[in-house]
């Protein structure tokens, strides 16, 4: 039976606006593949993203180079061979795991291997500032068990203690996105143990974090920016504790699993993240959650509106989809 393939982006402003290292945004700019079979249809959204010189216009053109592929049957498998990781590759290949549960009638979970999917904690995001503007963002989310806090370089010190002080019984992830040099490095992580902090996500540029093999990492390092799938992942063992699990980043699902795979394989703690985005970018996600030790699937609580038939939270507990909204 023909497949037909719609493409749309989609525009969610964000509640206030969501501030990292790189810059603020105050929406999150979604491109959405929906693939067809009869009455069946699938769905994969993802985020292109600047750093990894992507915009919603070449996500857009690579979809629309596999059109006729697509509609002529492609399978996932076939889609890892023509189109790198990346936004688009991840927005099609959710899409056909969507496909494939709806036309099997069992759950995308199902189809993975697993049982079931259960509820799980999800981090929370407190975006960068000054240490009072930070500190005053986690004592209003001081209830919840796992706060992710969003690092610039200079001063993090101040702000680490800062959220540690606002929401001590928060266990704390820390996110600098590369904004950290070789010379703080250390004091740096000094400040996060102080603060009892649980990981550190990408503290060096990841085209300069050779660092990280000579000192010693006193609270467990997460590579963000420095790993993508499979490739280059051996080398990384001297320099990071664990890996983030994005599918943006991985090219969607079928990779991650792989990913996965590869990383425990070698001893890296796991950690599943996400874009800013809506609960159909994380719903794909929550497959690889039971796997890792930290999950950050809080992108629809950072928007002012989630999509219909959303993701359900309750404070920071994520509870898994429905199926009309993914698998």
């Amino acid at each position: 039976m023909a497949r037909k393939l719609a493409l749309c982006v989609e525009h969610y402003p964000i509640a206030g606006a969501f501030v990292i290292a790189r810059g603020a945004k105050t929406e999150a700019v979604v491109v959405v593949a929906a693939i067809s079979q009869g009455e069946a249809r699938g769905r994969g959204e993802c985020v292109p993203y600047a750093r990894y010189g992507e915009s919603v216009e070449s996500v857009m053109a690579q979809i629309e180079s596999l059109r006729g592929a697509i509609e002529d049957g492609l399978e996932r498998q076939a889609l890892q061979a023509l189109l790198p990781p990346g936004a688009a590759r991840n927005a099609v290949d959710c899409a056909l795991w969507d496909l494939e549960a709806k036309i099997a009638g069992v759950a995308a979970f199902t189809l993975a291997g697993l049982d079931r999917l259960s509820p799980v904690t999800t981090a929370f995001t407190i975006s960068v500032g000054t240490p009072e503007a930070m500190a005053a963002a986690a004592r209003a989310a001081s209830h919840r068990p796992l706060l992710k806090i969003k690092l610039a370089g200079d001063g993090d010190p101040a702000r680490i203690a800062a959220v540690h002080g606002a929401a001590p019984e928060s266990a704390l992830i820390v996110d600098a996105n590369e904004a950290w040099t070789p010379a703080n490095l250390g004091q740096n992580l000094e400040a996060c143990a102080k603060a009892d902090v649980r990981l550190v996500e990408q503290p060096l540029p990841a085209d300069d974090d050779s660092a990280l093999e000579k000192i010693e990492r006193i609270v467990p390092v997460c590579a963000d920016e420095s790993v993508h799938d499979r490739h280059g992942l051996e080398a990384l063992r001297a320099r990071y504790d664990a890996i983030n699990i994005k599918l943006d980043k991985t090219g969607g699902l079928t990779e991650a699993f792989l990913l996965a795979d590869a990383a425990e394989a070698l001893g890296f703690g796991l950690m599943i993240g996400c874009m800013v985005s809506t609960s159909l970018a994380m719903a794909p996600a929550l497959l690889l959650a039971p796997r890792a030790r930290f999950v950050d699937l809080d992108g629809p609580l950072l928007l002012a509106q989630d999509r219909p038939h959303g993701l359900k939270y309750e404070g920071s507990i994520l509870y898994p989809p429905t199926a009309d909204l993914w698998g």
